[in-house]
Parts: structure tokens; C-alpha cells; sequence
């Protein structure tokens, strides 16, 4: 069970081309990387939408964890 959790938070989580090579290109790979970054400033990364963020912070409370505020 522990490696689907670290799979998990190695890999992002489904939420569009643009959105990923937003994280990509701002240098996050992975869902880990994400844990308290504010939230305000993905929302400023180009091709970050509403959607994708929700997404991730889905993705994050599955593991108890957060984006920043």
C-alpha cells in the first residue's frame, strides 16, 4: 500500500496539457513539490485554471496534505 502512496505524490495528477506544462515549466514534477505552495501563485502560472487546481488539492488531501494559502 505505502508504494501507491508514494507513486501518488511522485507523478501529477490528471489535470490537462496546459496545466502540467504550467507546473512543468515553473519546475514542479510532481505532486509533493506542490505541499504549501500558495495557492494564489499557481493560480498565476499560465494555463493554470480554477479546475486544475481544485484537482490537486483533491489530490493533496488524499495524502493529508495542502497547497499553500
Amino acid at each position: 500500500m505505502m508504494k501507491s502512496v508514494n507513486s501518488s505524490l511522485d507523478t501529477l495528477p490528471k489535470i490537462g496539457a496546459p496545466a502540467t506544462r504550467a507546473l512543468n515549466n515553473a519546475g514542479y514534477t510532481a505532486l509533493r513539490d506542490l505541499v504549501g505552495v500558495p495557492r494564489a501563485g499557481l493560480a498565476k502560472l499560465h494555463g493554470m485554471g480554477p479546475k486544475a487546481l481544485e484537482i490537486i488539492q483533491s489530490a493533496l488531501e488524499q495524502h493529508n496534505l495542502s497547497l499553500g494559502r
